[in-house]
């Protein structure tokens, strides 16, 4: 195997049987993103000057010498973050966040910073600043990321960038954030392993903010056994993080292998138009409105993959889900108007020099956002006005609270609840840039989960008729990570999918 191939177990291995191993991996990995890179477009800051040259300069532990790549929002050291937008150019924080710390306490490095949607606003990683419809500089790289499958294809958002560059083995692992599904989602396009952990499970101090309530950073990675090792050295409560848990954290790996005899998987009838029953012929699949027949398909072999390894399946209601979307573009718009608030050109990135204060504010804000960070800015500007606080935020909160409910009364029925990650396959890029709402919907099945502050993770299970990834979800009760490991470890195990690589 080619060591730019090595999943974060492969290269720890590779790197403890001898020390010189460390630099011809990172030398590997380096060619491999000169090679693909412009292609894939998955990053949008490299430099070689920042790697380190020895394994002497990083810290001992389970990590020791394993690079890692980050969605460009959160903070590093000495490392420009701009959350791929025009109005952070130029921003350099004097700190690292606390998931960068951990990680090189536990001796990793940071290898590069990956593209992602403006502020983590989309589905597509179409809105980025790199991308040439948004980008104010120009820069040389100024084109969408794109999917390592097909590269007409999308790779899926907010964390594009994150899944595609290890879909595409330019990275061991990566980091991203999700806030209504961009880890899952762009993993489940991009063929790998995405998880969003419990909120409060990873310290969120150094993130910059798009939903606060919502937020969570989370791990992709190759295998579920990678995604389990890199959540527990980034996992933990957090002293500079307020929605921190105290929650202690398991030891993933120990029961990774149990299997899933006698475990209860939840399918909820609202996510399909049929109920599940093994001798429905595939000729009546109709799925749900906007469900892609090769996804329905692949999730009901995964159902069957499960009942032959000795799983119980049970149906579940969640009869609050059709409520989700709107809550969620309700909760998640106010949330970022306030937290975008303090980008106005005084303190941070961008500034457009005018004849007085008033004036540079609005040049700054109009030249530094892109079309989609202003229509969340106005949307959740509006929910949270006089006047129609009480019809659109507070009562989208209440409704918040049955979403909650509705997963708390599940959860006495299953142990977990297997879900489609996506409602379709990637969509071509440029498909639905001008159409918001058709873009807002590819977050269905996975807006959810930050509703309620669940964990939740997408493993690959298939492939549509094209020949691009499908992904399937699992959702689980709070602090229950190490369940869906279990889960999706051993239906990993006994399925090839997450094997096959894109041809590039």
């Amino acid at each position: 195997m080619e060591l730019f191939k090595y999943g974060i177990k492969q290269a720890r291995e590779f790197i403890q049987a001898n020390n010189e191993h460390f630099l011809a991996l990172q030398r590997a990995l380096v060619e491999r993103a000169g090679t693909v890179d412009k292609k894939v477009n998955a990053y949008v800051s490299f430099s070689s000057s920042k790697l380190p040259t020895s394994l002497n300069q990083l810290s001992g532990g389970p990590l020791h010498g394993v690079p890692v790549s980050l969605k460009d929002n959160m903070c590093t050291d000495g490392w420009e973050t701009t959350c791929a937008s025009n109005i952070l150019q130029g921003f350099i924080p004097p700190y690292d966040a606390t998931v960068i710390s951990k990680l090189k306490d536990a001796g990793a490095y940071i290898f590069a910073k990956c593209d992602m949607d403006e502020f983590a606003f989309g589905s597509s990683c179409e809105t980025s600043c790199y991308n040439g419809r948004n980008n104010r500089k120009k820069k040389a790289n100024a084109s969408a990321t794109r999917n390592p499958w097909n590269v007409d294809y999308i790779p899926g958002g907010s964390s594009g960038g994150s899944a595609a560059c290890v879909a595409a083995d330019e990275a061991v692992c990566s980091l991203g954030s999700d806030t209504g599904g961009s880890i899952r989602q762009p993993a489940a396009l991009c063929g790998v392993v995405g998880l969003k952990p419990t909120y409060g499970r990873v310290s969120r101090y150094g993130l910059v903010a798009f939903g606060s309530s919502l937020d969570q950073i989370g791990p992709f990675t190759k295998t579920v056994y990678d995604n389990a090792l890199l959540l527990q050295v980034i996992a933990g409560h957090d002293p500079k993080d307020s929605t921190s848990a105290h929650e202690p954290v398991d030891d993933y790996l120990a029961t990774i292998n149990k299997g899933v005899k006698d475990l209860r998987i939840g399918i909820p009838k609202e996510y399909f138009r049929f109920k599940i029953r093994e001798d429905m012929p595939e000729k009546e699949l109709m799925g749900n409105e906007g469900l892609d027949y090769d996804v329905e398909l692949r999730i009901r072999e995964a159902i069957k993959v499960y009942q032959n390894l000795g799983a119980k399946i049970v149906d579940i209601s969640l009869p609050h889900t059709k409520y989700a979307v709107a809550v969620y573009y309700i909760i998640g718009t106010a949330e970022a108007s306030s937290n975008l608030a303090r980008f106005d050109g005084v303190q941070y990135g961008l500034r457009v020099y005018a004849d007085n204060l008033r004036e540079m504010y609005f040049k700054t804000r109009d030249e530094g956002f892109g079309d989609e960070a202003k229509r969340r800015i106005l949307l959740g500007t509006f929910v949270l006005s006089s006047g129609y606080y009480d019809a659109y935020y507070k009562k989208a909160q209440k409704v918040r609270t049955l979403i909650k409910q509705d997963f708390d009364n599940a959860f006495q029925q299953c142990d977990v609840i297997l879900t489609p990650t996506s409602p379709t396959p990637a969509f071509k890029i440029g498909e639905k840039l001008d159409d918001p709402i058709s873009m807002y919907l590819s977050d269905i099945f996975t807006i959810s989960a930050n509703l309620a502050g669940i964990p939740a993770l997408s493993v690959p299970c298939g492939f549509s008729k094209n020949g691009l990834p499908i992904g399937m979800q699992l959702m689980g009760k709070y602090f229950s990570e190490a369940t869906l490991f279990q889960a999706a470890h051993t239906f990993e195990s006994a399925t090839d999918h997450h094997t096959k690589r894109p041809a590039l």
